[in-house]
């Protein structure tokens, strides 16, 4: 199935899917259920289903060992589930789009509901992609690259179970910006604007803005401030802290976990691709942000 890229949204081509992969939660019953159920629907409309649970070691592998192209990926979980899963699966090119089992559900399309009809007009075409910027990183330790990875939502650089101020050093484009001290930074993508980085006082982004958000955590004597920056240059950041002190840790969607080591340097990018996220017209960003509380209705 093509898709244009030209547009941030863009619509779905006429072509019909004829393949969906159907990725539920590990071990979730009822995610395990519904996918079957949705495989069955999903065969009666003759489209190919394809189920396959969740894990950490990368359904990907599931996907790729395939010999067809999936038009569609369907997520069934939490917003957790389907970050988790949209790493892994970005890279393949297929929409995904999520099924909310979880609690907050702010990227999911569909729910318990009213996935028979979502479903339905994304089956007819009556849907539309919006392209969502991803991070990269690597870790350079005395010049080697010991660790890398993709966020969706946003990289934490933060210190560990100690309650001591650690010190890190942030250069914009190999500019420096400051020297912080502080219990870490939060670089998030338009995406995760709404998850971490908002609760540390950082800035809403529309979903297809391109740019990234530095959001500090705790500053001493609150001497930085969030900053908005473009994506096409590299946030670059040093930990300067050293002695006796905790650990330090890169953390990737609060999910995975790199140990950082005194002078490590960690570099931020706009990853090559981007995720795509079919949407069939279910209320737009701002009416998501009243629903949750971000924002007060008129």
């Amino acid at each position: 199935m093509a898709f244009s890229r030209e547009n941030d949204y863009v619509l779905g081509m006429s072509k019909a899917i004829e393949s969906i992969l159907l990725v539920s939660k590990e071990g979730n019953v009822e995610a395990r259920k519904l996918g079957e159920e949705i495989a069955a629907y999903l065969s009666e409309h003759g489209c190919d289903a394809h189920c396959c649970e969740h894990r950490t070691d990368a359904p990907g592998d599931v996907a790729t060992a395939d010999s067809r192209p999936f038009g569609l990926i369907i997520v069934l979980g939490g917003d957790g589930t389907l970050i988790s899963a949209a790493r892994r699966l970005y890279a393949l090119g297929a929409p995904l789009v999520g099924l909310n089992l979880g609690q907050v559900g702010f990227l999911a399309e569909l729910s318990r509901e009213n996935w028979k009809r979502r479903l339905g007009r994304i089956l007819e075409g009556r849907y539309r992609l919006s392209r969502r910027m991803l991070l990269s990183y690597s870790v350079l330790r005395q010049g080697h690259r010991v660790a890398q990875g993709v966020a969706v939502n946003d990289i934490v650089i933060s210190r560990g179970s100690l309650a001591r101020l650690i010190r890190l050093g942030m250069y914009f484009d190999n500019e420096p910006i400051t020297s912080m001290r502080s219990d870490g930074v939060i670089i998030s993508t338009p995406t995760g604007s709404t998850a971490y980085s908002v609760s540390a006082g950082g800035p809403l982004l529309f979903p297809e803005t391109d740019a990234y958000s530095v959001t500090p955590i705790c500053p001493f004597l609150n001497g930085f401030k969030p900053l908005v920056l473009p994506a096409d240059k590299p946030l670059s950041v040093e930990i300067e802290e050293y002695g006796k002190v905790a650990d330090v840790f890169l953390t990737e969607d609060g999910q995975e976990v790199v140990t950082l080591d005194y002078g490590d340097l960690v570099t931020i990018e706009r990853c090559p691709e981007h995720l795509l996220l079919a949407q069939t017209g279910g209320g737009n960003f701002f009416s998501r942000l009243i629903g949750r509380g971000f924002l007060l209705g008129g």
